[in-house]
């Protein structure tokens, strides 16, 4: 799954709030109302939405401080995903 999460055998509401979660990260300003109503369409409610809006856009903001001031991986903790 981290590699390609998309090829995971997930089910729709988890498929569609993942694929939310990827757009909220990589082109935050194209997110609509229609995305919230297709999350909606998929089960989740109001306050599951926007709890995964919290995350995403903290993990999204965090990673960005670390990057831009060069925080580097604690030696002693392993390495994981496509390029460990």
């Amino acid at each position: 799954m981290v590699a390609d999460w998309s090829a995971a055998p997930l089910s729709n509401a988890v498929r569609t709030l993942l694929e939310y979660a990827e757009k909220l990260t990589r082109a935050p300003a194209t997110c609509t109302r229609d995305d919230i109503e297709a999350l909606r369409r998929a089960g989740w409610c109001d306050a599951s939405i926007h709890d995964a809006v919290q995350v995403v856009a903290y993990f999204n903001y965090i990673n960005r401080v670390a990057d831009a001031l060069g925080v580097e991986l604690e030696a002693d903790l392993p390495r994981w995903g496509p390029d460990a």
